[in-house]
């Protein structure tokens, strides 16, 4: 097991101990079941494709709560008793979890042919945008606006 110091970080960063947990137990275990990619799409877009042979739509459940997705699979028990000579196809329980970013969120999700696709989107508030602060005269009014967004700037 990898262990991080993260005494450096505490030292001359401060409000990023949210961080510094999320590290630490990013370095634990992790499991691998099911199968998972995430991909960026575009700058603020992401997809999670995540493949779930043998379950159903009914059997897989969403839920995003404030900064994390969750992602939980409950198999239907089959009453039919099988002998199987080779199981390759885990057809089990599991529990993913995803950690969000501030401002992500869930848009879309589709499960076609045992692969479940959730879309992602990254909405920062207008008010957390950049914003340029234009220097006026004495007055510190320019035009009588002082205040304008960046994109409001590479705009024009």
């Amino acid at each position: 097991m990898r262990t991080f110091d993260l005494t450096p970080l505490y030292r001359s960063a401060i409000g990023f101990d949210r961080l510094a947990s999320l590290l630490e137990q990013r370095a634990e275990a992790q499991p691998s079941y099911p199968p998972y990619n995430i991909e960026l799409v575009s700058e603020d877009q992401y997809r999670i494709v995540m493949a779930l042979a043998g379950f159903t739509r009914d059997e897989v459940e969403i839920v995003t709560e404030r900064d994390s997705l969750h992602v939980t699979g409950r198999k239907q028990k089959d009453d039919v008793q099988r002998t199987f000579l080779h199981r390759g196809i885990a057809a089990r329980d599991f529990e993913q979890r995803f950690q969000l970013a501030n401002h992500v969120k869930v848009t879309t999700a589709s499960f076609d042919n045992g692969m479940l696709t959730i879309e992602l989107v990254r909405e920062v508030p207008e008010a957390l945008k950049p914003r340029k602060i234009v220097i006026g005269d004495a007055t510190g009014t320019i035009n009588g606006d002082n205040v304008k967004t960046l994109e409001q700037r590479e705009a024009a």
